[in-house]
């Protein structure tokens, strides 16, 4: 039934009535070119790569502040970041709300390297590692300096058009949110955004 398109899978053994509808981000040329040089010269690392341009999809109030986020092995942070550096300007390692304020804020597209936490839920776009809607979700949640604009009633928006346009994954969000520590409250606060339980 999940193959013709009547239900679809939100969890392990949990399933609910329609089609699935599977999110997958915009790949620019600008991020699979970064996605490239840096993949070319850095083998063996573990990469993921996105604009926030993409959370406006689920916001009322569609922000300017759009970010390229590189997430990648916490060891090649400092690494890439100086590689990078030699070929691009605007670009930030793991910068704290401080820098985020006085910097970051005032330069489009500009670029955080940051490091990728070990089982992260990612997905390939266009031969791109990126990042799916749990991840996404759940780093909004909890990273609210880097994600400011998207707190209070927006990041309830946000959740909620979430679920009602993509299938989300249950287990998978809710296995990442424990990754980051989080996983009780962010199950409370989808319970209160949509309604039902998330287990």
């Amino acid at each position: 039934m999940v193959e013709l398109g009547i239900i679809q899978r939100v969890g392990r053994g949990v399933f609910k009535l329609g089609e699935t509808i599977k999110f997958q981000p915009e790949i620019s040329t600008t991020l699979t070119k970064k996605y490239n040089e840096i993949k070319s010269n850095f083998l063996f690392i573990e990469l993921c790569i996105w604009n926030t341009a993409i959370i406006n999809e689920f916001s009322q109030h569609q922000s300017n502040r759009r970010l390229i986020i590189i997430e990648t092995d916490k060891d090649a942070n400092e690494s890439i970041f100086y590689f990078l550096k030699e070929r691009y300007d605007n670009i930030f390692l793991n910068p704290d709300r401080v820098i985020l304020e006085q910097y970051v804020i005032d330069i489009p597209n500009a670029i955080i390297i940051r490091p990728l936490l070990s089982e992260s839920p990612l997905q390939e776009v266009k031969k791109v590692n990126t990042i799916t809607i749990e991840k996404m979700l759940v780093d909004i949640y909890c990273d609210t300096d880097l994600f400011g604009a998207f707190q209070g009633n927006e990041k309830k928006i946000i959740f909620s058009e979430a679920f009602k346009k993509y299938t989300i994954n249950n287990n998978k969000l809710l296995r990442y949110a424990s990754r980051r520590g989080r996983k009780e409250e962010i199950e409370r606060f989808i319970s209160q955004i949509i309604g039902n339980n998330v287990k």
